[in-house]
C-alpha cells in the first residue's frame, strides 16, 4: 500500500513537473518597463516584431499589434496607433480583438483607407506624416518613414514616402518615438527632445543595427529599443552605442526571440 501511495505520489510530482515546464516555455517574453512623465508613469511593453503596449493614465495604446503575438491576458485598446499598410503592422484581425467599443484608431490617410472598416470600426483618426494631432490628450507627431535605398528594384522602395508614418506621441513632458519601417532618414537624425525611441532593425526593408545607432547618436534619444529586429544581432547596436552619452540603450527580447 506505502508502495503504490509513493508511485501517486511521484506520478503527480511528474506531472506538476511537466506542467510547470510546457507553462514556461508557452509563457511570452514580456518585460514592462516604467517611465515617469510629468503627469504620471508611463509603462511600456514590448511585445513582438513591431508591436508595442503602452499604459497610461487609465489608458491602454496598442502599436501596431500583430496577431502572432500573444495577446491573452493582455487588456484592450483605448487607442491603436497604426504605422503602415503592411500586413505585419496593419492586422484587421488583431485590431478586431483588441478594439473596444469607444477605441479610437489612428494611422495615415492610406492606413484608414487600407482598414476600410468604418464605420465598424468606430471612430479613426488620420495623421499622415508631418502632421499633428491630440488625440485622448495624447500629443500625436507623424514623422516621415520610407526607404532611402533599398527597394525590389530600382525606384521602386519597400516603404514609399508618404504612405506610411513613424510616430511621436507625447505623455506630459515626455516624447515616444515609434519608427516603423524606415531606415536613417533626414527627418528621424533632425528629431529633437526624444525620451524613449523604437527603432526598427530588420535589413533590407529597414535599417541595419549599425545604421540604426547611428540615427540615435545623431538624435540621442535619452532610452532606445531595438525593435522590429527578426533575429538581428542587437548587440551590435548596443556595442555601436557604447559610451555614447546621455543614452541608455535597452535590449529586450520579444515574444518569439530565442
Amino acid at each position: 500500500m506505502k508502495f503504490h501511495i509513493r508511485r501517486l505520489a511521484l506520478a503527480w510530482l511528474a506531472a506538476s513537473l511537466v506542467c510547470v515546464v510546457l507553462q514556461a516555455a508557452a509563457t511570452p517574453n514580456r518585460q514592462a518597463d516604467t517611465v515617469q512623465t510629468s503627469l504620471g508613469a508611463l509603462r511600456l511593453t514590448p511585445l513582438y516584431h513591431g508591436s508595442v503596449m503602452l499604459e497610461f493614465a487609465n489608458r491602454v495604446i496598442h502599436v501596431d499589434p500583430w496577431s502572432q503575438a500573444d495577446y491573452s491576458g493582455l487588456p484592450q485598446a483605448d487607442l491603436i496607433v497604426i504605422t503602415h499598410t503592411h500586413a505585419d503592422h496593419l492586422d484587421r484581425a488583431a485590431i478586431d480583438t483588441l478594439r473596444k467599443p469607444a477605441t479610437i484608431i489612428v494611422s495615415t490617410a492610406a492606413g484608414i483607407d487600407t482598414l476600410n472598416c468604418a464605420p465598424a470600426c468606430g471612430q479613426v483618426e488620420t495623421v499622415n506624416d508631418n502632421e499633428r494631432k491630440t488625440v485622448m490628450g495624447i500629443d500625436i507627431n507623424g514623422v516621415p518613414m520610407y526607404n532611402l535605398v533599398q527597394g525590389s528594384a530600382p525606384g521602386k522602395p519597400f516603404h514609399h514616402k508618404g504612405v506610411g508614418s513613424g510616430y511621436v506621441l507625447g505623455f506630459g513632458d515626455t516624447r515616444v518615438y515609434f519608427s516603423g519601417d524606415t531606415e536613417c532618414t533626414p527627418e528621424m537624425k533632425a528629431l529633437q527632445n526624444i525620451d524613449v525611441a523604437f527603432l526598427a532593425m530588420n535589413p533590407p526593408r529597414t535599417m541595419s543595427t549599425l545604421d540604426a545607432a547611428a540615427c540615435a547618436k545623431a538624435f540621442r534619444p535619452r532610452i532606445v529599443y531595438p525593435y522590429h529586429y527578426r533575429g538581428s544581432a542587437t548587440e551590435q547596436f548596443a556595442d555601436a552605442l557604447k559610451g555614447t552619452a546621455g543614452i541608455e540603450v535597452r535590449l529586450r527580447k520579444l515574444e518569439g526571440e530565442p
